[in-house]
């Protein structure tokens, strides 16, 4: 990122250039969730540390405080926890007038790292990684869908008839596509003028469905990306009057929108690559071979941290381009996990199950700690899968729904050593309060079919 210093900072706020300072953190939903500062104030009080109320790392998407939690309770007050900004982080955000942005870490109230905090999960992935030896290198690819509604008009709607910015299949449409490059050509300037390493924007398999692609990068910094380019898209959509959308799926007759993460090992000391060997499989170093083969061994045992809400699991249908089963093959976007690259520097392993709706940190911290599981275990790789894995019902499915990944994580022991009891716990019940609002809720379904039949 082009980040800016602190003195830099300072002076602009001398001049005027910059009078605002967005203070934020990720919550667990993967958001931006923070405060307003005049640039002044958070110079002279707050650039050591801001306090926020604890609760925000224990509700739901509507804000609303969840039971549950041994962290966090109305018995325990909601308090405060603090927030350390990340200078590293500090960035000006070109589609604000005067607006800067730093990302910060949450601390208890020891002043320890707070483990439940979704960029303190994954830092702690990545030292486990520098600990065996292992940089990585992450990047992920986000769909979404844009619509000529306004998140108002979109409401008023219910979320029904909306006016998605294509008509039809956009695929690669260069046509269509230039429909919608209102919005997508000041994104990729946006995105490129904070040094986010745009690659391109397409179009996808929905009418109104897009991809705008970054380069890859340390997972800590490319989730601190992910997340910003995220709210930076509904921001700036929803200044220009627009909406877009990241459900995993959001109409029963198109195409889900999904999070394509990829990830690439090097050695620690010597910066090579660890993945390409002329001998093994589709050029698979045995350490490759580990790190796929446990990204096999536990992605139904993680699948929630690719998968948080009920409504993900609608994306994972056959013959949709969303993964239904867990195996790995070269170029093969029927599996779950799909080998690429044609040389040393560029084999990489896609993981196709996390959803556009994944908190990108914790799906990164998934997919180390599957890596790392692989490597720790000395996992046999399973080989490479040809054909049509939809087509298979002998290979292991993803889960198909929010119930089972609840209980594939809660047992899990994998994760449970990878991430410790509080994560997983903490976690699981966020899932569980989130199942509870679809299992008392009667839905527009049930009244079509059982209103007059049943």
């Amino acid at each position: 990122m082009k980040t800016l210093s602190l003195a830099k900072l300072e002076q602009m706020s001398m001049d005027g250039s910059v009078d605002t300072v967005l203070a934020v953190f990720p919550d667990q939903q993967g958001r931006l969730a923070g405060k307003r500062y005049t640039a002044r104030t958070f110079l002279s009080q707050a650039r050591e540390g801001w306090e926020g109320c604890d609760y925000l790392l224990g509700c739901d998407l509507e804000n609303e405080p969840l039971p549950g939690y041994s962290s966090f309770s109305w018995d325990k007050g909601y308090g405060d926890f603090m927030v350390r900004p990340d200078p590293n982080t500090l960035v000006l955000i070109p589609w604000l007038d005067r607006t800067a942005l730093i990302l910060g870490d949450i601390e208890a109230k020891d002043h320890q790292p707070l483990a439940v905090a979704p960029r303190q999960i994954l830092r702690a992935q990545v030292q486990r990684a520098a600990a065996m030896g292992i940089t990585l290198r992450l990047a992920s690819e986000l769909e979404f869908y844009v619509f000529n509604d306004s998140y108002e008009q979109a409401g008023a709607k219910g979320y029904r008839g909306l006016d998605t910015t294509g008509k039809y299949i956009q695929d690669y449409h260069i046509l269509q596509t230039t429909k919608e490059e209102k919005l997508m050509q000041p994104l990729r300037r946006y995105f490129d003028a904070l040094g986010f390493d745009v690659e391109n924007s397409k179009g996808e398999w929905g009418p109104g469905q897009e991809e705008l692609n970054l380069g890859h990068e340390e997972p800590v910094e490319m989730a601190d990306r992910h997340s910003i380019f995220k709210h930076g898209v509904k921001e700036v959509a929803a200044l220009m009057g627009l909406s877009v959308t990241f459900m995993a799926k959001w109409n029963t007759n198109f195409a889900g929108s999904s999070c394509h993460l990829h990830s690439s090992l090097r050695d620690a000391k010597t910066g090579e690559p660890l993945g390409w060997d002329q001998k093994g499989p589709a050029h698979m170093s045995p350490r490759l071979q580990q790190w796929v083969a446990g990204q096999l061994a536990l992605g139904r045992d993680l699948g929630l941290f690719y998968a948080p809400y009920v409504n993900s699991y609608r994306r994972y249908q056959a013959g949709s381009f969303a993964p239904t089963r867990l195996v790995a093959g070269v170029d093969n976007r029927t599996c779950g996990m799909r080998i690429l690259g044609h040389s040393a520097k560029a084999i990489r392993v896609e993981n196709r199950c996390p959803g556009a709706d994944a908190n990108p940190y914790l799906a990164f911290a998934a997919t180390i700690a599957a890596g790392l599981h692989g490597i720790e275990q000395n996992l046999k790789f399973e080989g490479l899968y040809t054909g049509n894995a939809y087509a298979d019902p002998a290979v292991r499915q993803v889960p198909k729904t929010l119930y089972e990944a609840i209980d594939l994580l809660k047992q899990s022991k994998a994760a449970r050593t990878a991430f410790g009891d509080v994560v997983v716990d903490h976690y699981v019940n966020t899932a569980v309060q989130e199942q509870k609002v679809y299992d008392q809720r009667v839905t527009d379904l049930d009244l079509m079919r059982n209103f007059e039949r049943a």
